[in-house]
């Protein structure tokens, strides 16, 4: 790949966006880990961002989409080709009575504007650090909430550049993944179907999740939240504290005191650390209890 091509191409393709070059990517991302992309291009309008989608898939580069890095680990080698962040496209509405959220919106904030809008089913959303887009690529939920069970439909685009509108069994719905997962679509807006509320109550419920959030969660630590997916009839955390891995560390990387199913980033850890933890962390829960955890974070780049 021409670099040097390919950052000049992009800087014509999203006049109004931001496309830099070599940009190390640990300040985008919740870990505070990972190396460089050799370039990072932010559209700032739909048309941009088909545009860059429609110039990857052209020129044959590789293209990775990043929200705001809630949920992923970036290797320490960085990322090749083009990285497409969403973080731009953060508009969010009512069209037709239908509250409308572009993909790069965080999630949280959605959760608070339907309270604005005395809307009430995101509120198992308002603790949850992800955008729009990475909330439907891995039907994120939170308290008993997951997004398909307010999801009415998703605009999205494919990897070869059409626009088109999923719903109903298109977004192939599954425990933390989508169609999104799966396939070529790229998420650009979702479309939630939510109903009237009491905003008193609504904000009563999320004020009581928030507070459940912080008084159980290591949000004093860059961490990329969860990291495993709930085995079926057990919980991650308490297979991790019963297997006797809370403080466990590996370089900069520890297995949280506070909960078992964070790993936190407590002093300048690499991807090198994290995933070293993650593994350990696997082999010894296997070992005990003879139970496979399966990653929930998405562990992208290169070594």
């Amino acid at each position: 790949m021409n670099i040097s091509k390919i950052y000049e191409d992009l800087q014509q393709l999203v006049p109004t966006g931001m496309v830099k070059r070599g940009e190390v990517l640990e300040s985008h991302v919740f870990t505070r880990i990972g190396g460089r992309a050799d370039i990072l291009a932010a559209p700032a309008t739909y048309e941009e961002l088909q545009s860059i989608v429609t110039y990857a898939r052209v020129n044959e580069i590789p293209l990775t989409v990043l929200g705001n890095g809630s949920n992923v680990i970036i290797r320490d080698g960085g990322i090749r080709g083009i990285v497409l962040q969403t973080s731009d496209l953060t508009e969010m509405g009512l069209r037709d009575n239908v509250l409308y959220a572009q993909c790069g919106a965080k999630i949280i904030d959605v959760s608070r504007f339907a309270l604005e809008q005395q809307l009430a089913g995101l509120e198992f959303a308002c603790g949850i650090p992800g955008t729009v887009g990475g909330a439907l690529y891995m039907n994120a939920g939170a308290y008993g909430g997951e997004i398909k069970d307010v999801l009415e439909s998703a605009l999205a685009i494919s990897k070869a550049g059409r626009i088109v509108t999923l719903q109903g069994e298109e977004l192939e719905w599954g425990y933390r993944k989508s169609v999104f997962a799966s396939s070529e679509f790229i998420v650009l807006e979702a479309r939630f179907a939510l109903q009237p509320g009491d905003p008193a109550a609504i904000k009563a419920a999320m004020d009581d999740l928030t507070h459940q959030r912080e008084s159980k969660q290591p949000l004093e630590y860059p961490s990329c939240g969860s990291v495993f997916k709930r085995p079926p009839g057990r919980f991650a955390g308490q297979l991790i504290q019963e297997s006797g891995l809370q403080g466990t560390r590996i370089g900069g990387a520890e297995v949280s005191r506070k909960h078992a199913g964070f790993i936190v980033n407590t002093d300048h850890a690499t991807a090198k650390d994290y995933i070293g933890l993650i593994q350990h962390v696997q082999a010894t829960v296997k070992n005990k209890f003879g139970v496979e955890l399966e990653t929930e974070v998405e562990i992208i780049g290169e070594e």
